[in-house]
């Protein structure tokens, strides 16, 4: 009985180490296919339609533009720093008379507290923290997927959380974030600290997290308006979160304006331009049209407000409250005004329930089965499109090679749709078989 015991753990560890190795060899598929094929590809299409190319750091704006109004008292939000941002950015300024020159203006859009964030780098040579930045953002990506364990009250084993941690951080949003720099993975990691300090029943921690994570308002406001709404459902025992969510929001808006008086309009006025100059269409519109788009997603967000509503007194700890806050994520992605692979970073813990659940959903019917194969097909060809790209380039000259470099994006715009789908049956699921948790 014992030897059977042992044989029986070394299978699973067997199978785990192999989990590790096939993560580690995708992940590492799809940093050489972003270095060896995409990257060239974009620089050879620079070259030959004459698009200025700088530092192309997203973090470059918000950087540049906190350098200038806390040391020089300068409006981050004026069209003079806009020009010497692009000057770093693009490696020169935007002239409207080329008609290649790209559209995004890469103005200072976002509010100005983020320069709160920021102030420790300001006299600091923007190389170097550039390379702070991606280390942050490398280590945040990682501790996120043992944040939503914990977040989950879920222990997988080890193996399979290291597996899962290269996968996500070789995944193409995540490489893509990382060599853009780009915020939205910070955000994205404040998400998951919110979510395992609500688990941890550290709501006032939790409430202050997620203020400072809307530094990216467009991805937070649903969440937070959720999280709201669950709070003030038991008032005496979750109105810590309510006011420390709002006592940071407050301290932060008026941070900003003694910083920066008027800050609001002039904010409100950049995202206006950003949206106007960066087209302004959530994935749905794309897909389908701005009208049917527009009503697609009210009609999302009206659904979304039942299940909030019906599952109201859930605490963190269930798989209720869990279900929500991962559909929550998915609904604001397919409806945030950009389309854009890095902020697909908010379906993490969507695709952990879905792998968490992956019993339940491939038994239940035909469609949920099909929905399974569905997942790991438009999920799983980014690694493996990346695999073939990195194979091909071995053997196949470069420019043959550079012409094929949408291979791994063939389903990326899929991803969304068919994890929203997976959390609706999680949604559905839970509401027919399981009653809604009661208050003390």
């Amino acid at each position: 009985m014992a030897v059977r015991h042992r044989d029986r753990i070394s299978d699973i560890l067997l199978k785990d180490s192999k989990a590790v190795v096939l993560a580690l060899l995708f992940a590492g598929s799809m940093w050489l296919y972003v270095n060896r094929v995409l990257i060239p590809h974009q620089r050879s299409e620079a070259a030959t339609h004459e698009v200025p190319r700088g530092n192309l750091s997203d973090l470059y704006p918000r950087w540049l533009g906190s350098r200038e109004l806390l040391l020089h008292h300068r409006n981050p939000y004026s069209a003079e720093v806009t020009r010497e941002i692009q000057a770093g950015y693009y490696g020169r300024e935007l002239d409207p008379s080329r008609p290649m020159d790209p559209k995004d203006q890469q103005a200072f859009a976002y509010p100005v507290y983020v320069a709160f964030l920021l102030a420790p780098t300001v006299e600091l040579p923007f190389r170097s923290v550039r390379i702070g930045f991606e280390w942050l953002l490398i280590t945040m990506t990682a501790a996120s997927v043992w944040l939503w364990f914990r977040a989950f009250q879920w222990q997988p084993p080890a193996r399979i959380g290291v597996a899962a941690t290269l996968l996500l951080l070789g995944s193409f949003p995540a490489v893509q974030g990382i060599k853009l720099d780009q915020l939205s993975l910070l955000v994205a990691g404040m998400i998951s600290l919110c979510a395992a300090l609500l688990a941890s029943a550290q709501l006032i921690a939790a409430g202050i997290v997620l203020a400072v994570a809307t530094i990216k308002p467009q991805l937070v406001v649903p969440l937070a308006a959720y999280l709201l709404l669950w709070a003030a459902t038991d008032w005496a025992r979750r109105q810590r979160f309510v006011w420390a969510f709002g006592l940071a929001m407050i301290a932060l808006w008026a941070g900003g304006e003694i910083i920066l008086p008027g800050w609001v309009t002039k904010f409100r006025q950049a995202a206006h331009e950003y949206l106007r100059y960066t087209g302004g269409k959530s994935l749905l519109e794309s897909l389908l049209s701005p009208l049917w788009g527009s009503i697609t997603s009210l009609l999302l967000f009206s659904a979304l407000a039942l299940a909030v509503w019906r599952f109201r007194r859930a605490e963190p700890q269930s798989r209720q409250f869990s279900i929500v806050f991962a559909a929550a994520l998915a609904v604001t992605l397919i409806s945030v005004p950009m389309v854009a692979p890095y902020n697909y970073f908010i379906l993490v813990p969507a695709v952990l329930l879905i792998v968490r659940e992956w019993e339940g959903l491939w038994r239940a019917n035909v469609f949920t089965k099909a929905m399974c194969v569905a997942t790991v097909l438009f999920v799983g060809w980014q690694w493996l499109g990346a695999l073939l790209a990195v194979l091909a380039s071995v053997w196949l000259p470069p420019e043959t090679v550079q012409r094929a470099w949408k291979l791994p994006l063939l389903a990326i715009l899929m991803i969304p749709f068919v994890v929203l789908v997976q959390m609706a049956l999680l949604l559905s699921g839970a509401w027919t078989s399981e009653p809604a948790a009661r208050l003390q």
